[in-house]
């Protein structure tokens, strides 16, 4: 019973949580037009 209960206390939380990102929506910002680098670039 005790396991029924802590699923469900979990769930309603992730739950909360879902709805409230979704209620404050996504963060107003811009995106840099560079690329970013996943290498370190070589010098010769």
């Amino acid at each position: 019973m005790r396991a029924l209960i802590a699923a469900a206390a979990g769930l309603a939380a992730a739950l909360a949580l879902i709805l409230t990102v979704t209620a404050v929506g996504a963060p107003s910002g811009t995106t840099s037009p560079k690329p970013l680098l996943t290498t370190v670039p070589t010098h010769p």
